[in-house]
C-alpha cells in the first residue's frame, strides 16, 4: 500500500469514527440563512479586469433539517461581486424552486414527476442573457444577477426531459449542448439550445436501462456519451439517492456525430464511473480523446456510501470528511473510430476532482487542467504529462477552480483561478484568487461567513 493511499485509509476511518453525517458538519455543514455584506476585506492586489460576478452553488438543507445524501440539499448559490480591483458584496441566496417554498414532491407516489419539484444545487451557469441554476433531475431555474429567483425555465415548454447539471457551450457557435437523464423511458435525451437560447433539437439517445449520467462531453465534430454502471434501483427511492453500483451493466463511451445525432458508435471500456468530464478533442489521427476524474470500482463503492448512497460504509465522519475528492484519479480515454480500439492510461495517481480548463477550448485540443484535492488545487500540463499544485496545507480545503482569462491572452494559462477554501473545523472560508501561469496566490477575499463545499460555479464577467 503506498503512503498516499495508507493515508486516504486513514482518512476514511477517522470519517466513519461517527455516526454523524458529513454534510452536517465541519466544512460542509449547512449555514442557517441568507446575508448580504458589503466592502469585503482583500488581501493581495485583485486585478482590475476582473469586473463581474462569481457564483458558486452548492446543497444547504434548511436548518434541523437531514436531506439524507449530500446531493439533495436545497440549492444555495453564493456569489462575490468584484469590480475594479474591489471586492464590492457577498451574499448568498437559496434558489427558491417548488421543493423549496410548497414542499412539493419531486416524485408523487404514482410516480408522476413535477421537473420543477428540484433542488437546484448543482451548477450556476449564463447563457443567452439568463443565469440558470442547475440540477440534472429536473428544470433549471432562473436567477437575477443579484441572485433572486425569476423561476424554472424550460424554454418554451419545448424542454420535456430534465436538464444536464453540466451542458457544454460550443465556443464557436455559442449553442449549449446538453442532455437529461431519467428513471423511466427515454433514459437519455439530447439537446441542443441555440446562442441565443432557443431549444432547437431534441432527440433520443438508445441505452439499456436509467442510470446516473452526470457528465458527457463535446468535441468539434462528436457528442461523448459516458453510459457506466451506476443505475437506478426504485426499491432505494426512500433513502434519498435510488442509485447503486451494478456490475451486471458494464462500461461504455459512445461517440455521436454532431451533424447525425441518429448514430453513436460505443466502445467497452473498463469499468469505472465518472462523475467530471476535464475536457475532450480529436487529435490529427481522427480519434476521440477524453480526460476525466475516473473512480475505479473499489473507489466508486467505498466513496458512494460516505456522502449518503447505499452501501456498507455507513454513516461518516465529519470535519475530515473529503467528500469533494474521494478518489478519482485524471484519466484519459483515447477512441480510434477507424479501428474500433480503445486506449486508456491514468494520468495521475492524486485523487482530485472537478476538473476545469479554459471554456474558450471546449471540444478542442487543450494544454492544462485545473483539479481540487483535498488540500491543493492541481494544474496538470497534459501535453508534457507534469503537474504543479498549490498546497493549502492540511487545514484547510479548496473547492472547483474556475478558470477566468486574461483579456489578450496569448497563452492557454493566461489568466486566474477562482476558488472558495474553507478551513476544515468549517470557521471560515476565502475566494483565493491565484494566477494560472503558475498558480502564485494574487489575492484572496475574506468572506463574511463560512461557505459550506459544495459543487460548480462560474465567473459571470460584466457585459
Amino acid at each position: 500500500m503506498s503512503e498516499q493511499t495508507q493515508q486516504q485509509t486513514e482518512r476514511q476511518a477517522e470519517r466513519h469514527a461517527t455516526a454523524r453525517p458529513p454534510w452536517l458538519a465541519g466544512h460542509m455543514a449547512p449555514v442557517p440563512d441568507e446575508i448580504d455584506a458589503v466592502g469585503l476585506e482583500v488581501t493581495g492586489t485583485l486585478p482590475a479586469e476582473l469586473t463581474g460576478r462569481y457564483f458558486r452553488n452548492g446543497p444547504n438543507p434548511m436548518p434541523g433539517k437531514d436531506s439524507g445524501h449530500w446531493f439533495t440539499g436545497h440549492g444555495m448559490v453564493h456569489g462575490v461581486r468584484l469590480r475594479d480591483g474591489r471586492a464590492e458584496w457577498y451574499r448568498n441566496r437559496w434558489v427558491r424552486t417548488r421543493a423549496f417554498t410548497e414542499g412539493a414532491p419531486f416524485l408523487a407516489d404514482d410516480l408522476t414527476i413535477d421537473r420543477s419539484a428540484v433542488h437546484a444545487n448543482t451548477h450556476v451557469i449564463p447563457h443567452a442573457g439568463k443565469i440558470l441554476a442547475l440540477i440534472e433531475v429536473g428544470f433549471p431555474y432562473e436567477l437575477t444577477p443579484e441572485l433572486e429567483t425569476v423561476g424554472p425555465c424550460d424554454f418554451g415548454g419545448r424542454l420535456t426531459s430534465a436538464m444536464t447539471a453540466h451542458p457544454k457551450e460550443d465556443p464557436v457557435t455559442g449553442e449549449l449542448l446538453f442532455f437529461g437523464y431519467g428513471f423511466m423511458p427515454p433514459y437519455l435525451t439530447y439537446h441542443r439550445l441555440s446562442a441565443d437560447g432557443r431549444l432547437v433539437e431534441s432527440r433520443e439517445i438508445e441505452v439499456p436501462g436509467p442510470t446516473m449520467a452526470h457528465d458527457f462531453a463535446i468535441t468539434e465534430h462528436h457528442v461523448v456519451w459516458l453510459d457506466l454502471p451506476v443505475v437506478f434501483d426504485l426499491e432505494l427511492v426512500a433513502g434519498g439517492m435510488p442509485y447503486r453500483w451494478d456490475d451486471a451493466y458494464g462500461a461504455r463511451i459512445g461517440v455521436m456525430p454532431r451533424d447525425d445525432t441518429s448514430r453513436v458508435r460505443w466502445f467497452d471500456v473498463d469499468p469505472c464511473y465518472v462523475f467530471h468530464v476535464g475536457n475532450a478533442h480529436e487529435d490529427a489521427r481522427g480519434r476521440v480523446v477524453i480526460d476525466a476524474a475516473r473512480y475505479r470500482p473499489a473507489e466508486f463503492t467505498a466513496f458512494w456510501p460516505i456522502i449518503g448512497g447505499p452501501g456498507e460504509a455507513g454513516a461518516a465522519g465529519p470535519a475530515q470528511a473529503a467528500a469533494s475528492t474521494g478518489n478519482a484519479r485524471l484519466h484519459r480515454w483515447t477512441l480510434d473510430p477507424a479501428s474500433g480500439k480503445v486506449t486508456e492510461k491514468t494520468l495521475d495517481d492524486r485523487g482530485v476532482e472537478f476538473p476545469t480548463h479554459d471554456d474558450a477550448r471546449t471540444g478542442h485540443p487543450h494544454r492544462f487542467l485545473y483539479t481540487a484535492a483535498d488540500d491543493a488545487i492541481v494544474k496538470y500540463d497534459v501535453r508534457t504529462g507534469s503537474s504543479s499544485a498549490f498546497e493549502l496545507g492540511p487545514e484547510l480545503t479548496p473547492g472547483e477552480a474556475v478558470f477566468v482569462p486574461a483579456q489578450g491572452a496569448r497563452g492557454e494559462d493566461e489568466g486566474w483561478l477562482l476558488s472558495i477554501v474553507s478551513d476544515l473545523a468549517g470557521t471560515g472560508s476565502e475566494l483565493l484568487v491565484l494566477d494560472a501561469s503558475d498558480l502564485s496566490r494574487t489575492a484572496s477575499v475574506r468572506l463574511p461567513r463560512r461557505v459550506p463545499a459544495g459543487f460548480h460555479g462560474s465567473w459571470i464577467p460584466d457585459a
